[in-house]
């Protein structure tokens, strides 16, 4: 089997799917190594920084309010996370948008995890935009990022019942308990090849994963 895959994981918060892409590593469960952990806020504003250097993880911070505009911010962004190699990129609640140099680097390795069954609900609150509109099933995407919100190919999702008691924060806490078996998975088979990134099909049910008891 080749080497684990290199990653770099872009957070701006609490990066509990960091954390679950850790633990998965730490059990054997997923072929990668976590190369740096990079976030646009410093460390007072972000947890997960502060989580991957007590682990001895590599980290660094590109706040946007260092650079002269976006497009020099996403520039900057680039070239730190081509200082670490990866072989992915994974957005794990990193809260900007990253734009045409990033792109141009690393589109097409670049994952982001969505908290819906996209095309439904891109973009911010989807678990409350799942609730207004009524359905009685969501869930959560992995899927490559693109020029568009929420638009890339999907890679695999997971679904969860929408209950008739849920209000959006419910629904979210059930939805990321699904995030954070689903990423890690999707890594892995990214890391032994099982899932190929010009195919965009996942080796478990054609890319659905559904597991309606949680």
């Amino acid at each position: 089997m080749a080497d684990p895959i290199a990653l770099v994981v872009l957070v701006s918060g609490r990066g509990s799917n960091l954390h679950a892409i850790a633990e998965a590593i730490d059990a054997g469960a997923c072929h990668a190594r976590i190369a740096a952990v990079i976030s646009d806020r410093g460390p007072d504003r972000c947890e997960a920084l502060s989580w991957a250097t007590g682990r001895g993880i590599t980290t660094a911070t590109v706040p946007p309010k260092a650079h002269a505009d976006r497009t020099a911010w996403d520039a900057a962004l680039a070239e730190e996370v081509a200082a670490h190699a990866p072989g992915l990129v994974v957005l794990a609640g990193f809260m900007k948008i990253v734009g045409p140099a990033f792109l141009q680097r690393f589109g097409g390795r670049t994952l982001n995890v969505h908290p819906s069954l996209l095309p439904a609900f891109p973009g911010l609150r989807a678990p409350e935009q799942a609730i207004a509109a009524g359905v009685r099933i969501s869930g959560c995407t992995v899927h490559l990022v693109d020029a568009g919100v929420d638009t890339g190919p999907i890679l695999a999702q997971a679904a969860v019942p929408v209950r008739p008691d849920d209000d959006a924060a419910r629904l979210h806490a059930r939805i990321q308990r699904h995030e954070h078996r689903l990423l890690p998975r999707v890594v892995h088979w990214l890391g032994t090849g099982e899932l190929s990134l010009e195919r965009g099909i996942a080796p478990e049910a054609d890319g659905v994963l559904y597991s309606p008891s949680v």
